[in-house]
């Protein structure tokens, strides 16, 4: 199997533990107080933002090891906020990127940042649980779903008020798009071998452009992965992407561009 293969299998093998351990109905009595809230709206964060960047909070890769194995959330994310990012990405997946679920609970209450929940979400038990941790945004991943399920996802997430980014790295997987998709991501990094390279997403904009079109109609764009300066962001700009996802630069640095 390849990376991606094995993160899959052992996140259904997580969320069959999850459900299990915590039924969904005692999932909806433990976040109750969660649903009261109105979530806050990624792609208007990234749409009136001057950065457009969403500043990323994870503390290892699979292909890099550790990041910044003891960086706190309480430390990051108010940083992230103050320096100018539209909005954050909280990584919750344990085993292979460092995160936990408190990470998303302690961000929700240190920021008013709309919140995306990256993990890779297969199941609906996955969404409700995004609900109750306080995620604004979740994201799919064409390349771990198949279209039909991408649909039914996403329409779960519109049900529960969240708002879905969907990640895709080759032009076959445009066709994933549905109508309850509000941004589309070009993974710079191929999920994969987890090599990155930038231009997959000037590559890709051509494809997205002629497809989609233009305008308030189609999604948002956001380029991820890869992006390490401030020329590099700028160029992504001038493509045609409106959210830039910036994760290791920003635990390296610890801070946002300087845009």
């Amino acid at each position: 199997m390849d990376i991606l293969e094995t993160i899959v299998a052992n996140k259904r093998e997580e969320v069959a533990y999850q459900k299990e351990a915590v039924p969904l109905d005692v999932l909806f009595r433990l976040g109750s107080h969660r649903f009261s809230r109105q979530p806050v709206s990624m792609r208007q964060a990234l749409e009136e933002s001057s950065s457009g960047i969403i500043a990323e909070f994870k503390r290892r890769s699979p292909s890099k090891g550790w990041l910044s194995p003891h960086a706190k959330v309480e430390e990051v994310i108010p940083v992230y906020e103050r320096d100018g990012a539209a909005a954050c990405s909280i990584l919750t997946d344990s085993r292979f990127f460092g995160g936990t679920f408190g990470d998303l609970q302690s961000a929700r209450s240190l920021v008013q940042l709309p919140l995306l929940r990256k993990d890779f979400i297969v199941d609906d038990y996955q969404i409700y649980q995004s609900r109750v941790l306080g995620a604004d945004t979740i994201l799919l991943i064409a390349a771990c779903l198949t279209k039909e399920r991408c649909k039914h996802l996403a329409r779960v997430a519109h049900q529960l008020d969240l708002e879905v980014l969907l990640e895709i790295h080759e032009k076959d997987e445009l066709s994933h798009y549905n109508d309850d998709v509000d941004m589309l991501g070009v993974n710079n990094r191929n999920l994969g071998t987890f090599h990155t390279a930038i231009e997959n997403s000037f590559r890709m904009m051509q494809f997205l452009q002629s497809e989609l079109g233009t305008g308030d109609e189609v999604p948002l764009f956001i380029s991820e992965s890869g992006i390490s300066d401030l020329k590099e962001m700028n160029a992504l700009r001038a493509a045609g992407f409106r959210g830039f996802l910036i994760g290791e630069t920003m635990m390296k640095n610890g801070k946002l561009f300087n845009y």
